[in-house]
C-alpha cells in the first residue's frame, strides 16, 4: 500500500479491511513524509505500532 491510500483509509468513516502480517489492523495515523503508519491490531487496540505503509495490505 502507498502512503496516500493509507491516509485515505485512515480518514474514511468506513472501516476498511486492512492487514499487517496477516492480522486485521486499524490505521490511526499516517506520516506521509516518512511513509509510516501508526496502527493497532483489532484484537489488541491498546498496543500501538509504527510500521511502514508498504507492509500494509488492503483486502
Amino acid at each position: 500500500m502507498d502512503a496516500q491510500r493509507a491516509q485515505e483509509i485512515a480518514s474514511s468513516l468506513t472501516m476498511a479491511n486492512v492487514t499487517y502480517n496477516g492480522e486485521g489492523i486499524y490505521i490511526e495515523h499516517v506520516d506521509q513524509q516518512y511513509g509510516t503508519a501508526t496502527i493497532h491490531y483489532l484484537s489488541n487496540p491498546n498496543e500501538k505500532y509504527s510500521v511502514p505503509v508498504t507492509n500494509l495490505n488492503e483486502q
